[in-house]
């Protein structure tokens, strides 16, 4: 697994344009952060955070063949939506590129954009880093990072349903991840055994 941080930022570079380097710099900085007040490791939530959107540039041909080469059958909904599909289609390009065999790295890159039922703490902290990173600006973003270091939990079910509502203002497709992650956060947080 390639770890020097700059080795893998220089590759970043061929992969993704310069806003989204320094989007994924950021993510990964939130990620360190929010890995350290909840106890994660720190160097999976660094690495998972900086290489996130490592498939998010893939023109859909780059997808659909980088898809075939693992043997990963994409939904209806991601088809139709490519910022849906970059997220498990970076899984398997951060493997290819970076050699990342972690499972629990690949789980979090995976599901960065539509989140899944029962997220691991790591998933939890990508998800939201991806969300809130110091880049990030829109309405209610302070406050959701100030809540991100209060209840991880009531900050990723905040970002869904923010999520969940933009789509559907949108008149977009509401991928079923996302409505599993609110659901299993919903339930989670009323019975946190």
């Amino acid at each position: 697994m390639l770890t020097d941080k700059d080795s893998i930022i220089q590759e970043l570079g061929k992969w993704i344009n310069e806003e989204r380097l320094r989007h994924s710099i950021g993510v990964s900085r939130m990620a360190v952060k929010l890995a350290e007040h909840y106890g994660a490791d720190v160097k999976k939530a660094e690495l998972a955070g900086l290489v996130h959107d490592c498939a998010k540039d893939l023109s859909m041909d780059e997808c659909l063949k980088l898809a075939k080469r693992h043997g990963y059958e994409p939904d209806e909904i991601s088809l139709r939506n490519m910022s849906l599909l970059h997220a498990p289609l970076g899984a398997y390009l951060a493997k290819e590129l970076f050699h990342i065999e972690d499972e629990e790295i690949q789980g979090a890159i995976a599901y960065h954009t539509t989140g899944r039922k029962d997220m691991t703490l790591l998933e939890k902290i990508i998800f939201l880093a991806d969300y809130i990173e110091e880049g990030r600006s829109f309405p209610g973003v302070e406050e959701l990072r100030e809540l991100a270091f209060i209840d991880l939990n009531r900050a990723i079910l905040t970002s869904l349903e923010f999520s969940i509502h933009n789509v559907m203002k949108r008149g977009r497709l509401l991928h079923p991840l996302t409505v599993e992650a609110r659901n299993s956060l919903i339930l989670e947080m009323q019975d946190p055994t």
